[in-house]
């Protein structure tokens, strides 16, 4: 199975599920594509007030299916149609959507899935939540758009700690830090963040459009250049050694083995 990407609608609300069973709804190449299209369609749905994003089987997501990437991630041209077109493209139709999002995080929240949850307006966590983004055992950096957009929502502070230390969080310092509204009991936050999303689909619908199309050209005015222009290299290491050794370890469930040499091309600073 490489996973789906869900749409249920209730009256005025969308429910998103990310579902990939057996492997806590890590993102697949095809769901990357499938969550694009599910917020294109409910960006041009005029009827719906609120969406709630959530994983199935009391996960929220686990990062991206690893199993997938030895077929694309050693190739510079791959590996950026890869973030550019396939992550970018899901996550900048989350972004683009008018339509206010609620998240419903319970478990693993990694990688991709703090991805995700980044894009949301409003975030809910069961106590027992974590979040981080540990790719650094896999031996790569995070894409740069990604990056700013993880920056944004969780804090300079908390994208440093993730990426250059592998930290993972609970939920408590989440939500200490700014990252979570509210931390309810795990077995009360589907309750918690439904209550959340009906309480916004109770509201003006067209203030809430408003709101977002502000909220997001507020967003964009300061890093937009500078990310783009990082991005002209961001992939350069596709065909390092490192990259190949982290996510090869990963696959064959054993440590990875850095030997200290460097990427094959290092980034500029933008």
């Amino acid at each position: 199975m490489t996973g789906a990407v869900l749409l249920e609608v209730k009256d005025s609300l969308a429910f998103v599920t990310l579902s990939h069973p057996g492997k806590l709804n890590a993102m697949s190449r095809a769901m990357w594509r499938e969550l694009r299209a599910v917020f294109e369609r409910i960006q041009q749905s005029n009827g719906l007030r609120c969406v709630l994003v959530r994983g199935e089987g009391g996960h929220f997501c686990a990062g991206g299916d690893i199993s997938e990437y030895a077929g694309f991630r050693f190739e510079e041209a791959a590996l950026r149609e890869f973030h550019e077109k396939d992550v970018w493209g899901g996550l900048q139709a989350m972004l683009d959507c008018d339509v206010p999002m609620v998240a419903q995080v319970d478990g693993n929240c990694m990688g991709a899935g703090l991805e995700i949850a980044s894009c949301c307006d409003l975030r809910i966590a069961g106590d027992t939540a974590k979040f981080g983004a540990p790719i650094a055992k896999l031996g790569f950096p995070m894409a740069p758009r990604e990056a700013a957009l993880v920056m944004r929502a969780a804090g300079e502070l908390t994208a440093r700690e993730m990426l250059l230390s592998a930290a993972v969080l609970g939920a408590a310092e989440m939500k200490q830090r700014g990252f979570l509204n509210q931390v309810a009991p795990a077995h009360e936050a589907g309750a918690a963040a439904l209550a959340c999303a009906a309480s916004a689909a109770a509201l003006a619908p067209g203030a809430a459009r408003l709101n977002k199309q502000a909220f997001r050209a507020l967003a964009e005015a300061g890093n937009a250049q500078a990310v783009t222009d990082l991005t002209a290299s961001a992939y350069r290491y596709a065909a390092s050694p490192e990259h190949r050794e982290g996510v090869t370890a990963f696959t064959e469930k054993r440590p990875p083995r850095f030997d200290g040499r460097a990427p094959a091309s290092t980034p500029p600073t933008a």
